[in-house]
């Protein structure tokens, strides 16, 4: 278990239980704002370590663990924890647009909450990292490579983020952690205009 990973499962789960034991209130800064609504810079890393649920809680740390050892093996934990954070402002930042394009006069904010669009950031790069790696689905267990595993999740959340299909769920800040780990992977990879002091090998 890398110590980052490892860093990240524990963070999640002190937070989530902080939010069983009667704090949540306390919490609800750390929840990302729409910017109509009580949004403060910080929220943009603080929402991705709160969850609404133990079921919420788990799928994210799962797919952490499941794909984002492998990822911070291959890139080292400094440009692990870069990536991640990255993914995860990223996510945030597209959620805050949408979220302001969403909301009508007289509307009521609400908050964002999870770790979703790093995770989906993270499966982003093992697709693009390891793409002939099979992985089995959970609901339904079917085998497949992982470039398809991840073109098939990433059709899906635009799919459900134009459809309006599971409101309540941020597909939006999904596809923006995919978006985000994307350009910052080619980047890496001296792949942008702008190039890196040192390529990395992905």
């Amino acid at each position: 278990m890398p110590p980052v990973v490892f860093s990240l499962l524990i963070a999640n789960a002190l937070v989530f239980a902080l939010q069983q034991m009667g704090v949540a209130h306390g919490l609800l800064m750390m929840m990302l704002w729409p910017l109509e609504g009580p949004f403060a810079p910080w929220q943009l890393v603080t929402y991705g370590f709160m969850h609404g649920s133990i079921f919420h809680l788990f799928v994210n740390m799962f797919a952490l663990w499941m794909f984002g050892v492998a990822i911070e093996n291959a890139l080292g934990s400094r440009a692990f924890t870069l990536y991640y954070f990255v993914c995860l402002i990223g996510a945030g930042v597209i959620q805050l647009i949408v979220s302001s394009m969403l909301l009508g006069p007289g509307s009521m904010p609400y908050p964002t909450i999870g770790a979703s669009g790093a995770v989906f950031g993270i499966l982003l790069a093992f697709g693009m990292m390891f793409p002939n790696q099979t992985v089995i689905l959970l609901f339904p267990p079917i085998p497949m490579k992982a470039k398809w595993f991840v073109i098939i999740f990433g059709a899906i959340e635009l799919w459900s983020g134009l459809s309006g299909y599971s409101p309540g769920v941020a597909h939006f800040a999904h596809l923006g952690g995919m978006v985000f780990g994307f350009v910052l992977l080619q980047y890496w990879r001296g792949k942008l205009p702008v190039k890196p002091r040192r390529r990395l090998n992905l």
